[in-house]
């Protein structure tokens, strides 16, 4: 009987934990990180409460930084410039609940080749190493046992057809095309195919989209570990933020 007895405690004891863990878990859980989209950047461009929008980024209207792109024409070589960010997305269950983990950086650095209303070329890079979540324990796990940052501290992508979007969009309308290209994580490429959205923004050239990632296909091992159980999909986020290089 006593041992019957303890048994039960036991029992209460762990669900009580467990109830005690997930309340936590909700409580501390942050909601989830929008979208990198156009949508989002204008809402932070015109929060008054974010400092960085009228000292860093070059998508505010000073005409002798960033001239009209619809006026002097798009023909050249545009290079990634502040606003840009990187970030990956994939659904987690801890606890029995979902989540949906997000890590992000801004240390991305490339650039695309117009010709017309075509790029002609263009490639990028992504500093792995800075990704950043809302949790430390993540971005350890992520930088050491999943992406293994310090064999493949970069990711790449390569265009290997050219982008026609077919007319000069006017400033702030937003087109859609079809991107191809050769896409490298954790030291594998894959050609990947996927839309994207581009727009011109205040003389700069803005393009948005996301990438579908089986794990597998890039030789990543099961991300899940200890109670979060992740799946076999994630996907690549950017946004691009492009400035016209001097001829």
């Amino acid at each position: 009987m006593k041992l019957l007895k303890r048994l039960l405690i036991l029992g209460v004891a762990v669900v009580v934990l467990g109830a005690g863990a997930l309340f936590v878990y909700h409580f501390f859980l942050k909601d989830e990180e929008p979208r990198l989209s156009f949508e989002a950047r204008d809402e932070q461009a015109s929060d008054p409460s974010d400092d960085t929008t009228a000292t860093d980024d070059t998508s505010a209207s000073d005409e002798t930084i960033a001239p009209d792109a619809t006026a002097v024409g798009v023909d050249g070589t545009w290079t990634v410039t502040t606003g840009t960010e990187a970030g990956y997305r994939a659904t987690e269950i801890l606890f029995g609940a979902d989540a949906v983990a997000v890590g992000r950086t801004e240390e991305v650095t490339g650039s695309i080749d117009i010709s017309d209303t075509s790029v002609t070329a263009g490639s990028f890079t992504v500093d792995v190493t800075t990704f950043e979540s809302d949790q430390d324990n993540r971005d350890n796990q992520f930088r050491s046992r999943i992406m293994e940052t310090d064999e493949f501290p970069t990711s790449t992508f390569e265009l290997t057809g050219p982008l026609d979007f077919g007319a000069l969009p006017a400033d702030g309308e937003t087109l859609t095309v079809s991107a191809t290209g050769r896409l490298t994580l954790h030291g594998v490429t894959n050609e990947v195919t996927f839309d994207v959205e581009a727009r011109i923004n205040a003389g700069n050239i803005e393009i948005v989209g996301s990438i579908p990632v089986h794990f597998a296909d890039y030789e990543i091992d099961d991300p899940s570990g200890g109670p979060a159980q992740v799946g076999e999909d994630g996907e690549v986020e950017f946004l691009l933020v492009l400035a016209h290089a001097p001829a």
